[in-house]
């Protein structure tokens, strides 16, 4: 048994220098062989992620909020989605099967607030696991506040000219005011709405269109299909013109009978459609005095009649009537008139 210890502390004893020799080996040069390491990690990474495919697109920013509360402030319509994995991981996905969404519905007071931008996988993005999405922005800041309606009134914008000599007597919208709904601050400074430009360029007769209601800030809200029906009711504008110096005839005489009228001129005043009146000929009026009644001479005081075209109206005539005085025609028509 001696002997038997004797050889195996020998044996130790010799094996003692060996495994120093490999230690320091081992850590011969270290920092350059953990230098490697680190490169060949780093190389092994790189390699693997240089496998990987990238696709972006955006989505529609969802708030997920307190029926109380609105958006006060401007924010970020879409968010810019980036998938990341290899290519039939990333490429079956389609927008709709990413959402992207601000969850405040814990914010139940009207205040400044900042929430990070979270996802939702649906459809074909739940088919992975290997599949990074990432967002921009991470996190969105907005303010919300107590929402309210009220009822405003609706306003055309009326734009271009009607054809010369006519003109807009009335108008109706249908609906004449319209409810909206946001944020309180809004909401409380807004009086009325306006439409779209309704086009008057030319017109020269009644006319309904549908038009839409313009709505310029995206946090207010309005009631409806956001149309209006506008209705113009176009006319001719008239114009009054007056005319002098129109020659007095008579007519209707008998012929046993002779006329005399102490004034031999009219003027009258006509009204009618201004595209008529601008261009109209005063010889186009005839002044009569109807004598067909007389049956005897004498001095009569007979009504003033004006004839005018079609269209035109007369307002005045100037005089009104007229003294005539009727004598006896004797033997060729160039007798004396007879007393009356």
């Amino acid at each position: 048994m001696p002997g038997k210890k004797k050889r195996i502390s020998g044996l130790v004893k010799m094996g003692l220098p060996d495994s120093k020799k490999l230690l320091a080996k081992i850590t011969e040069k270290w920092p350059a062989k953990v230098l490697s390491l680190v490169a060949a990690i780093i190389f092994f990474i790189f390699h693997h992620m240089s496998g990987l495919e990238e696709r972006f697109f955006s989505v529609p920013l969802r708030l997920e909020i307190s029926n109380d509360l609105v958006p006060s402030s401007p924010y970020p319509k879409n968010i810019r989605i980036s998938l990341r994995g290899d290519a039939n991981s990333i490429f079956p996905v389609n927008e709709a099967d990413v959402e992207a969404y601000l969850d405040l519905t814990k914010y139940r007071e009207p205040g400044s607030y900042k929430a990070p931008v979270q996802v939702r996988k649906t459809g074909t993005a739940l088919e992975t696991d290997s599949l990074e999405i990432g967002v921009d922005p991470m996190e969105i800041t907005i303010t919300l506040d107590t929402k309210i309606s009220k009822t405003v009134s609706l306003t055309p914008d009326l734009d271009g000219s009607l054809e010369d000599g006519y003109e807009l007597v009335s108008y109706t919208l249908n609906p004449p005011k319209v409810l909206i709904e946001g944020p309180t601050g809004l909401v409380n400074s807004v009086e009325e709405l306006s439409t779209e430009a309704v086009d008057l360029e030319g017109r020269n007769s009644d006319f309904s269109v549908q038009i839409h209601i313009i709505n310029e800030n995206p946090l207010l809200m309005i009631r409806g299909d956001g149309m209006a029906e506008f209705k113009g009711y176009i006319r001719e504008l008239i114009m009054i013109r007056s005319f002098g110096g129109i020659p007095i005839a008579v007519s209707g005489l008998d012929g046993s009978f002779q006329a005399e009228l102490p004034v031999k001129e009219g003027g009258v005043r006509v009204e009618g459609p201004q595209n008529t009146l601008e261009r109209f000929d005063a010889a186009l009026i005839t002044l009569t005095v109807d004598c067909s009644q007389i049956l005897s001479p004498g001095t009569y005081t007979i009504p003033l009649n004006a004839a005018v075209p079609e269209g035109i109206t007369v307002s005045r005539l100037e005089p009104a009537e007229i003294q005539v005085l009727i004598g006896a025609v004797e033997g060729s028509g160039e007798g004396e008139e007879e007393e009356p």
